[in-house]
């Protein structure tokens, strides 16, 4: 495999200054007998050919641009470019580079200032400047030359540049330009293009002060006209007289003023539309022409502010009812303009304070209608967005959310920003945010007869799945305001007709509005959601999807489903009495099934109030015993070694095997009376238990005699039916590790101070049918994993 590291594409400019790619490949430097020196070489990662062969000249200046290219210029007008892969790469061809010129690799440009040779620093000392040839038209080439090869090195283009200065030499370049088009000396203008061009890349402002001022700047454009590599010359200065016309909608009085902004416009004309596009090597020779423009601007804005006369004016237009709408645009602000530059500004505040422009908002409240109020004149201008798109609402909602969320309000000893803000919020201005809400979804039917959006077109439908993004966001953060809100004005209904919309997103934004109220769990709007039987529009919808297997249909099946694992029984019930025959037939997931089955474990326990109210106690209590005894006894019990146990032995433990019968029976009965004690005594608490049950459980005791003399015993449920030997715990061994079967019956272990352990055995939900007058006793044995499981 090739090493990536040295793995390039190669860049070459073409004449209309646009990179052109030459071809990917590896790139190596070597020495080439041919070119006489150390050279770059790309080979085709293809076939192999020769991409690049490339001698690196200790004069060339090379640049290193963000981390993975290298730039340089070979000749004129031959720009080359190689773009690494890897900064490795790149770094390893540029110590190679910097090696042959002799130079520091921690530079990004191989030819700067500090890195001239001896030789050209002792030239600096020796001679103080540079001197120029005359300027005459036999001269002209020379001239072109020189400042041709001075662009290359910073010191020599800082010799030419106060040379230029010093000696007035653009204004006599200029006086040429004119010989030369009186006499239609091509040549001559060819020259004097590139001089100037020269002259621009110098980036020096004394210069461009010269070059831009009223005389000169007119024929700075004129020579730049006569670019060699055209076969006619361009007509800017045509343009600039002729066609671009400069015109006072309000009269400039300050003289000074026009003059810098005939002068601006006319720079930035010459950056955007005269100079060639400056290649990647000639980018940063131009930073300070971009810099005289950007304060000729801010010189103008200055200039601007200080003229009272010319703002006052300004803006008695723009208030006066009777300007029309073309001298609206004449003054550069139309409507869209305006609501484009008020929406940045109140970005800029409310990103920067949201807490200051809620403190205005509330204080104008005390003053002005609601209908004025800052925020409902934003949420007007949301609903109005002109845009299809929606493309000021957007931002506008962004806004809007961010002033209504709590995370970023302030509380302070004194007052809580949150309380205060949000009940201004909901009194003064929520009714315009759902305005178009509930304007879109009233009581009207259509032929179908299911309410549906009223406008269904796609900018409203837009619209209201905004309004309907920050309601949800309300749902999650306000919780007390948003609540009363909804209820109050029956806000979910209304959401809930959009399920009609032929717009899949808006449908689907009113059921993930309805599914965050839903996640709340809170039976204040659960009660809300059943009284108004607001799960209707949802099951329609649902049905009418069908069986598309789409985003509707999971969403919808999504929201059942946390119904039924969060168990919400309010509306398990509710959707099971009043949509089951709607939903029986669906079986593509068993959501709807399981709802079924919670719906009828409540009704179970609704039935048969005693059982649930004895499940209770045996789940959650045990009779009370000394601390002592009973850590004691739970430290034997895991002290014993399952495998000491056999399979044929009873799981009934005792401490004292010489225990008798009616020691047994004595402390059952204990335990029996402790119990009946507990229903009228607080006092006597029932230790915790995991056992459930649907039916009083009732008891028969049971008793077997060992040979050796060791009574076991055990207790089961005569409601229990006879179970097999492996029938207590996971198949196999009464000792396997598995967890108690749904069948079997659930164990609870009473154990006595004298060190009895008796086992209870309680019947499970699934076995209230097998009762039976019948049933046989059987000492059912107990695992000491069964035991832990009670």
């Amino acid at each position: 495999m090739a090493d990536t590291r040295r793995r390039v594409k190669v860049y070459t400019l073409n004449e209309d200054r646009q990179w052109d790619d030459r071809g990917t490949g590896h790139v190596s430097s070597s020495y080439v007998e041919r070119l006489k020196g150390m050279s770059l070489l790309v080979r085709a990662e293809s076939d192999g050919s020769l991409l690049l062969e490339s001698k690196i000249n200790p004069n060339t200046a090379y640049q290193k641009q963000q981390d993975t290219l290298i730039v340089w210029s070979e000749a004129e007008n031959y720009d080359l470019a190689l773009s690494f892969q890897e900064k490795a790469g790149c770094d390893e061809i540029w110590e190679k580079i910097c090696q042959v010129q002799g130079k520091d690799p921690s530079v990004d440009i191989t030819q700067d200032l500090v890195d001239e040779s001896e030789e050209e620093r002792f030239d600096d000392m020796s001679s103080p400047g540079l001197e120029l040839p005359p300027c005459e038209l036999s001269r002209l080439e020379e001239l072109a030359e020189l400042v041709v090869t001075s662009l290359p090195s910073p010191l020599r283009r800082e010799k030419l540049a106060l040379a230029l200065e010093n000696e007035g030499y653009i204004k006599k370049l200029l006086e040429l330009f004119h010989v030369c088009e009186d006499l239609e000396n091509v040549e001559g203008l060819h020259h004097l293009y590139e001089i100037i061009k020269g002259i621009f890349l110098l980036n020096r402002t004394a210069l461009f002060e010269v070059m831009f001022s009223e005389e000169c700047i007119m024929d700075v454009i004129g020579c730049l006209e006569y670019d060699p590599s055209l076969s006619l010359p361009r007509k800017h200065r045509e343009f600039l007289t002729k066609t671009a016309k400069f015109k006072e909608v309000i009269p400039i009085s300050d003289p000074e003023l026009k003059l810098k902004i005939h002068q601006t416009y006319r720079v930035q004309y010459i950056q955007d539309m005269v100079l060639p596009t400056p290649s990647v090597f000639e980018e940063n020779m131009l930073s300070t022409l971009h810099s005289f423009i950007f304060f000729n601007k801010v010189e103008i804005v200055g200039m601007l502010q200080e003229d009272e006369k010319f703002l006052t004016e300004l803006f008695a237009q723009l208030t006066d009812d009777g300007t029309d709408d073309d001298k609206r645009q004449e003054l550069g602000m139309d409507d869209v303009q305006v609501r484009s530059a008020a929406t940045d500004i109140f970005s800029y505040l409310v990103e920067y304070n949201p807490s200051m422009v809620r403190e205005f908002v509330m204080q104008e409240a005390q003053q002005n209608d609601d209908d004025i109020l800052l925020i409902n004149l934003i949420i007007e201008h949301m609903i109005c967005d002109p845009d299809p798109e929606l493309g000021g609402a957007v931002q506008l909602m962004g806004l809007l959310r961010t002033l209504v969320d709590p995370e970023n309000m302030l509380a302070t000893a004194n007052k809580t920003e949150k309380t205060e803000f949000l009940s201004f919020f909901y009194k003064h201005c929520m009714h315009v945010l759902t305005a178009p809400l509930l304007a879109n979804t009233t009581e009207e039917k259509p032929s179908k007869g299911e309410p549906s959006p009223n406008n269904d077109d796609f900018q409203t439908a837009q619209l209201l799945a905004l309004i309907l993004e920050l309601l949800t966001f309300c749902v999650e953060h306000h919780t007390y305001h948003i609540k009363n809100y909804i209820i109050n004005k029956d806000i979910l209904r209304r959401v809930l007709v959009l399920m009609g919309s032929k717009h899949a997103f808006v449908a689907l934004c009113a059921l993930r509005f309805m599914r965050k109220i839903i996640g709340l769990k809170d039976e204040f709007y659960n009660r809300y959601i059943m009284k108004a039987f607001l799960f209707e529009a949802v099951v329609k919808a649902f049905l009418n999807n069908g069986s598309r297997y789409n985003l509707l249909n999971s969403a919808i099946i999504e929201m059942f489903e946390f119904i039924r694992v969060e168990d919400v029984k309010s509306l398990t019930a509710h959707v099971i009495e009043n949509y089951w025959k709607a939903l029986e037939d669906v079986d593509y997931v068993q959501t709807f099934k399981g709802l079924k089955l919670r719906y009828e474990q409540q009704r179970e326990r609704q039935d048969n109030p005693k059982l649930d109210s004895m499940r209770s106690i045996l789940r959650n209590n045990r009779y009370r015993r000394d601390a002592r005894t009973l850590e004691e006894e739970e430290e034997m019990w895991f002290n014993t070694d399952e495998d000491e146990m056999e399979d044929g032995e009873s799981v009934l433990l005792t401490t004292d095997k010489s225990k008798n019968d009616d020691e047994i029976m004595d402390h059952f009965g204990k335990f029996m009376e402790r119990k009946k004690l507990k229903e009228g005594d607080e006092k006597e608490v029932l230790t915790k238990s995991t056992l459930t049950g649907r039916q009083s459980p009732s008891f028969k005791l049971s008793f077997s005699s060992t040979s050796s003399g060791s009574s076991k015993s055990s207790l089961t449920s005569q409601s229990a039916s006879t179970n097999s030997p492996g029938s207590p715990g996971s198949p196999g061994s009464p000792g396997s590790p598995g967890s108690i079967a749904k069948s079997t019956p659930h164990m609870a272990a009473i154990t006595t101070k004298g060190g009895l352990i008796g086992l209870v055995d309680y019947p499970d939900d699934d076995e209230e049918e097998e009762e039976d007058s019948d049933e046989k006793e059987q000492s059912t044995p107990l695992t000491k994993k069964s035991r832990l499981g009670s």
